[in-house]
């Protein structure tokens, strides 16, 4: 009897394992792997005197609200097809494409994105493209996000947001501070059919500032000499419902006030990276490949 019991007891922790119990909906698993490559505040060239930005590792726009605070920004956008060793660098390139908090005039950055990569996970250099979900406290390490039941793939819709969710006492080491929750979810595409596939998370970043938000493709870091690493090439792609605090962000070339454009340029200052409006009611714009760089 008590054999009988035991094997019906494993027998039932291996179906909830698999997702398949009671003959429910398989629920969300997520598996959380530690990546070996991060992505953090950004690194200017260069402040023009049209009020815009070069730099180094991020394109795109933030928003630096002063006294006003970010407390939520959230964005979309469709997973860009990564072209690897077509041409020079692209076999060892990173394209991250995340909306986050803070890092635009501040040390911390509350992110979560997904990655086009010509690298595997694991930091080989490989000629398949590698795509996946990740998130980031940084200067908290960079975590691989891996459903049990999907996968990120090119043409996949992806929502993304990150939100401030109040003081708390349970920090890292015991130390209190704002507490953030990172969320996104990957809808799938025509091609690739629905998925809806949504992971979520919280931690307390100490010292973090609430000072900006951003909606940024980003090449990585680092490599040796804390250098940036060379940008993947990929096909066009385009940000959509740009949100701050709630409300939409018309997001403008004209680089004013509290709106910071931002392109990426090389060490010899070619153009990396560009963005550009895509709707004249603002809250989208797009970003083109033009150079591996570093």
């Amino acid at each position: 009897m008590l054999e009988r019991i035991n094997a019906k007891l494993a027998a039932t922790a291996a179906a909830i394992l698999l997702g398949f119990c009671a003959g429910g909906p398989a629920p969300v698993q997520v598996t959380r792997v530690t990546l070996p490559h991060h992505r953090g505040p950004v690194r200017i060239h260069e402040h023009r005197k049209d009020g815009s930005y070069t730099s180094s590792n991020w394109s795109g726009f933030a928003v630096t609200p002063g006294n006003a605070g970010v407390t939520s920004v959230s964005g979309s956008w469709v997973v860009p097809t990564a072209t690897c060793g077509a041409a020079e660098n692209d076999t060892s390139g990173y394209a991250a494409f995340w909306v986050g908090i803070d890092g635009f005039s501040s040390s911390t950055v509350e992110q979560i994105g997904t990655d086009s990569d010509c690298v595997s996970t694991n930091g080989r250099q490989t000629d398949t493209p590698t795509y996946y979900a990740w998130f980031e406290f940084y200067p908290a390490g960079s975590y691989l996000i891996s459903w049990r039941n999907g996968s990120v793939q090119p043409g996949d819709v992806i929502t993304a947001s990150v939100s401030y969710a109040g003081q708390s006492t349970n920090g890292r080491r015991g130390a209190g501070g704002p507490e953030f929750t990172v969320t996104i979810t990957d809808s799938g595409s025509t091609a690739n059919g629905t998925k809806n596939l949504t992971y979520s998370t919280s931690s307390v970043v100490s010292s973090a500032k609430q000072s900006s938000a951003e909606w940024i493709v980003e090449a990585p870091c680092c490599g040796r000499g804390n250098t940036v690493l060379p940008l993947a090439d990929f096909t066009p792609v385009s940000f959509s419902s740009a949100a701050m605090n709630g409300a939409a962000v018309p997001l403008s070339l004209s680089a004013t006030g509290n709106l910071q454009l931002i392109d990426m340029v090389g060490e010899s200052n070619p153009t990396l990276l560009k963005a550009g409006p895509t709707s004249a009611a603002g809250g989208d714009f797009s970003e083109s490949w033009y150079n591996a760089g570093p």
